[in-house]
């Protein structure tokens, strides 16, 4: 995060799904930076 603030249960929550996604937010960043299309990640449930 860069500016701001999230109250911590939402922020426990983020950062849960981040772990569970982890490799997927990082191919998706490599084709954002290639400028492909990302791949849609599942939301937390």
């Amino acid at each position: 995060m860069l500016a701001g603030d999230i109250p911590a249960k939402q922020l426990k929550m983020v950062q849960a799904w981040i772990e569970i996604h982890k490799e997927e937010l990082f191919v998706d960043w490599e084709l954002a930076v290639s400028g492909e299309q990302p791949f849609r990640i599942a939301p937390l449930q």
